[in-house]
């Protein structure tokens, strides 16, 4: 396993998640199927983050998720790093739209710089050091605090196929707060990522790996 190529969300109702991520055009950047019968509660422990050009790029995308039926749990507003703003979509997965600009210098340009998975870890030191063993390579580390993995990235417009993800650990109550939730949860992530590599396999944090082959596009 070398990187993370694709994001497959389980959803309980399919059809409704499909029309969801059809009307938001973030279905681009994932695949969808149907979750098995374990129940899942509160955070689940991850987020979709999409990095774009310009505060009027994260507007657009805040005001078509809700539109298609998000629930707003951060509204789009300027911070200390930029602009930016967090959604929750009908099926329970969390997308954070962001800009390391805080002004707008044109109109929103509807490209996706890049798709960032945020996974909230227990202990970041086991689960970077499980990663870097399953041949991860790590890119950018701050302690404890945050690490990313160096990926397949394919910037460059929201007409992707779900591929080139960045993977990165974030401790989870620093996530939940990050994304505006209660750290509490339990039960299934819902969510796989596809690798690159033949096997499968599940983090320390319970979040599960397949190959590509096994998570084809729906």
């Amino acid at each position: 396993m070398t990187s993370l190529t694709h994001l497959t969300l389980e959803v309980a109702d399919l059809t409704a998640a499909e029309t969801f991520y059809a009307a938001s055009s973030l279905g681009a950047h994932v695949r969808l199927r149907a979750a098995s019968d374990e129940p899942s509660d509160g955070f689940r422990g991850f987020s979709v983050s999409l990095t774009v050009e310009r505060p009027a790029d994260v507007r657009a995308l805040v005001e078509a998720a809700v539109d298609a039926g998000a629930t707003v749990l951060k509204p789009a507003t300027k911070s200390f790093w930029g602009y930016g703003g967090v959604v929750r979509a009908p099926d329970g997965a969390i997308w954070k739209f962001a800009s390391s600009e805080k002004k707008d210098t044109g109109p929103a340009t509807g490209r996706v710089d890049r798709v960032v998975l945020l996974l909230g870890t227990t202990d970041m030191t086991a689960t970077r050091e499980f990663y870097v063993g399953q041949g991860l390579t790590v890119a950018k580390s701050f302690g404890r605090k945050y690490v990313e993995f160096a990926g397949s990235e394919t910037p460059g417009g929201s007409e992707g196929s779900g591929s080139g993800v960045t993977l990165a650990l974030y401790p989870r109550k620093g996530l939940a707060k990050d994304v505006g939730v209660p750290v509490d949860g339990s039960g299934a992530h819902r969510i796989v990522l596809g690798g690159s590599g033949d096997g499968s396999f599940t983090d320390p944090d319970g979040f599960a790996w397949e190959p590509a082959a096994l998570t084809t596009p729906r």
